[in-house]
């Protein structure tokens, strides 16, 4: 049986990682690919928490965060393919359409 504390520790690392790639990473899809994989580090959290207490809430709530994850990558992935279309980049330094 694997203690819950590690599965607390691979979640930390992670959702460290991707921090750090949504910080460091200037191309739009590295980013969104560490953004969901901080979603999945907390999915994991989750996951264990809701195991070690025997309870199901944990579980429930990780189904909605799937399904926001999802809407999300689709999102993403036709807001990447405007940008591509706009720009013929994907590069969030070279995209400034937010700017006034």
């Amino acid at each position: 049986m694997i203690p819950v504390q590690a599965y607390f520790v691979v979640s930390a690392i992670l959702f460290i990682i991707g921090v750090i790639g949504a910080i460091t990473r200037r191309n739009a899809i590295v980013v969104f690919m560490s953004i969901e994989m901080m979603l999945n580090a907390v999915n994991l959290t989750l996951i264990a928490t809701s195991s070690y207490l025997h309870s199901i809430d944990g579980v429930m709530f990780v189904f909605f965060v799937m399904t926001v994850a999802a809407a999300e990558a689709a999102v993403g992935l036709a807001i990447f393919l405007m940008m591509y279309r706009k720009k013929d980049t994907i590069k969030l330094d070279e995209f400034n359409l937010l700017k006034g």
